[in-house]
């Protein structure tokens, strides 16, 4: 499992308006979790209709989350063998650790890390539940993470860091003009992202995470409808998908995907 995303959180200023904004756009349904975070902050789950297993997770900044500068974003959780041994070597190899390996009582254990340019994301070793495991929904599933991008302080350093830190391959790379390439990665054979360098207008290097919705346009006018932003799109990309990037109200950016405008 080790080099896979697992989960996805959005930390925010405002969960109610959050948790309503992404229920319309992406068409999840919003639960509260029966477990606080470990700072015994609530927490809430969203889920694809007709399915218990979660997708992704909300809980709101805290004061003093918020005066150590944390502010509205989506963090992805991807997988390890070992949560503290992996932040460790984050640091070794140039990066940091935000947030030390962390319990979740009954969930798992994690630590908040970045890479060398600051672009953060969590590692997190789960507590398997015993028995089989619920069967994944297919690719590009509505409700799914389709996607998942990283602008890069520098491209190709920053692939070889992460297959370093966790196994990903290289994929094919798209020549981006001035752009500079675009870095497809894959885990366990699949392609589940693309690198490149940030824009100089861009004020640092960070994660995106791609929403799949059935349909694009109608997407993009519940995220204005709903009070958010759109950033660029609608725009094709390779395979024949259309994508588009957001701010949701509280400023959290986000990304939607769907094989059809």
């Amino acid at each position: 499992m080790q080099g896979k995303f697992v989960w996805y959180e959005l930390m925010t200023n405002d969960v109610p308006a959050a948790a309503a904004f992404y229920k319309n756009v992406v068409g999840w349904e919003a639960k509260d979790f029966e477990s606080a975070t470990p700072q015994g902050n609530p927490y809430t789950v969203f889920n694809i209709p007709g399915r218990e297993m979660g997708s992704a997770g909300l809980m709101a900044i805290t004061p003093d989350m918020a005066k150590d500068g944390v502010r509205p974003a989506w963090c992805g959780y991807v997988a390890v063998d070992d949560v503290d041994a992996k932040a460790k070597e984050f640091a070794e190899n140039g990066g940091k650790i935000l947030l030390p390996g962390t319990d979740i009582p009954g969930i798992g254990r994690f630590a908040v890390v970045a890479d060398p340019h600051g672009a953060f994301l969590n590692v997190f070793k789960p507590n398997m539940p015993e028995g089989p495991m619920p069967e994944e929904p297919p690719p590009m599933a509505p409700g799914t993470v389709g996607w998942h991008e990283l602008m890069a302080g520098d491209g190709k350093q920053a692939f070889d860091f992460y297959a370093r830190m966790f196994g990903w391959t290289k994929g094919e790379g798209y020549d981006m003009g001035a752009m500079g390439i675009y870095q497809l990665f894959a885990h366990d054979g699949r392609d589940i992202g693309g690198i490149m360098t940030k824009t100089p207008d861009m004020p640092g290097a960070f994660w995106g995470y791609y929403f799949v919705v059935p349909e694009l346009d109608a997407a993009m006018n519940r995220v204005t409808g709903g009070g958010g932003t759109i950033c660029s799109g609608p725009m094709e990309v390779p395979g024949g998908a259309w994508v588009t990037q957001c701010l949701d109200p509280q400023g959290a950016f986000f990304a939607l995907v769907a094989g059809k405008r």
